[in-house]
């Protein structure tokens, strides 16, 4: 009797261990070693097929995202959809002030973690904001910080209020 108790505690134990695709996907990408706060990649499971989308300004991440999730068990395919985000002076201007107007206002505890809360994503002078704050305030300061920021065209805010899975 203490025998099949014991194994069926293990066998409960281990089918929490497994991860699901989903669960490793995310690891993975969060693993990444360019993967920051001016990158988002979001994905989608379907079955063994992988499809990365989303903007990257870090070299590689685009590659190293899909390289990454292909070694993940049970993917068969990995479509990568990533866009490379195209080098720009003028909008690693917008970035460096983004997240320096952020941090000056109270806002910083979103972007000082390896794995942010909140993404920066900048192109041609129009910031989207990506992720997760804690309260519907934050989601609003932030937009009308990133709308007051010199030299940008537009502010597309997709902040959801709430935490992320981990």
């Amino acid at each position: 009797m203490i025998a099949l108790a014991v194994s069926g505690v293990n066998a409960q134990g281990n089918a929490k261990k497994t991860k699901t695709i989903e669960q490793q996907v995310r690891s993975k990408i969060l693993r990444l070693p360019n993967y920051g706060v001016f990158d988002i990649i979001k994905y989608d499971v379907d079955g063994g097929r992988v499809t990365l989308t989303g903007k990257v300004h870090s070299l590689g991440t685009k590659s190293s995202a899909a390289r990454s999730v292909k070694r993940i068990k049970g993917v068969t395919e990995v479509i990568n959809n990533i866009e490379n985000l195209p080098m720009s002076p003028f909008d690693d201007d917008i970035r460096r002030a983004a997240l320096r107007t952020f941090g000056q206002r109270g806002l910083g505890r979103y972007f000082w973690e390896t794995n942010p809360d909140v993404h920066i994503i900048v192109e041609g002078g129009r910031i989207t904001l990506e992720g997760y704050v804690y309260n519907k305030g934050d989601r609003d300061a932030l937009n009308i910080y990133a709308n007051g920021i010199s030299g940008v065209f537009g502010v597309t805010n997709n902040l959801l209020v709430g935490k992320s899975v981990a």
